[in-house]
């Protein structure tokens, strides 16, 4: 390979654990899931990767290492490239999840430059379709909340903000400034001490966007009457686990 003095880089956290983000690299649905319908990868030394762009246009390439879970390097000539470039893409663990380090060595300074905006855009649909992957039960974990914040039998809610949540938990809103998961089991066994009857119903469907859920609710009284409603914005963690929740009162 002729000498590639010319690096993009680029760095990404990605709130899921390192072996999802591998995945993603190394097995070919999955790789095709990021790039583009009939993309594969051979994820070993030697093998033969393709990246194929919903505009019908191809970049081939062959990967040059692989250590699991944390290395890939290929690499990569698309057209109206004279030479091919070298990717390495190294996977670090981090308390968040993990932070992904892209380089991509070229021969030319143009072709570098041509490949910025390309490798921006192909991150954040790298780093949507892991969220997807992660929290593809966002809807379900938005229904556990409201649901047991609805129960007022303190034996059968705590199981499930235990499973739901994590233990440094942060709960939000006008009349709540919670940072535990303990803190908040406690300050819910008190709603329904003061307000015996209180349900929170979601309203129509939750949105998703990178670890970060949005759900409509109405706050409901015991006799149905709706006394409020609003909106949560739910963050998740790398475990797909509620880290962090913000209750908006329309």
């Amino acid at each position: 390979m002729n000498p590639l003095p010319h690096t993009l880089e680029r760095t990404v956290l990605i709130r899921a654990r390192r072996e999802t983000v591998f995945a993603h690299l190394a097995q070919s649905d999955l790789w095709a899931s990021w790039w583009g319908a009939g993309s594969t990868i051979d994820a070993r030394v030697g093998g033969r990767l393709l990246i194929r762009h919903p505009n019908g246009v191809e970049v081939h390439g062959e990967v040059l290492e692989v250590e699991t879970p944390s290395r890939v390097v290929f690499t990569y000539l698309s057209a109206g490239q004279r030479d091919a470039s070298r990717v390495t893409i190294t996977l670090d663990a981090h308390a968040e999840g993990t932070r992904l380090r892209l380089t991509h060595d070229f021969a030319e300074a143009a072709d570098r430059d041509a490949h910025v905006q390309g490798w921006r855009y192909q991150l954040s649909v790298f780093t949507n379709r892991l969220a997807d992957a992660v929290n593809h039960n966002a809807e379900h974990a938005a229904d556990q909340w409201f649901a047991a914040w609805s129960e007022p039998d303190a034996s059968r809610r705590e199981p499930v903000f235990a499973a739901l949540a994590a233990p440094g938990v942060h709960f939000a809103d006008r009349f709540s400034c919670i940072s535990s998961l303990d803190d908040l089991q406690a300050h819910i066994a008190a709603v329904h001490r003061f307000m015996p009857g209180l349900r929170l119903v979601r309203r129509g469907p939750v949105r998703h966007c990178q670890w970060r859920v949005l759900a409509d609710w109405t706050a409901l009284g015991a006799d149905g009457a709706e006394m409020g409603h609003g909106t949560n914005v739910f963050d998740l963690d790398a475990d797909g686990r509620l880290s962090g929740v913000t209750g908006f009162w329309n």
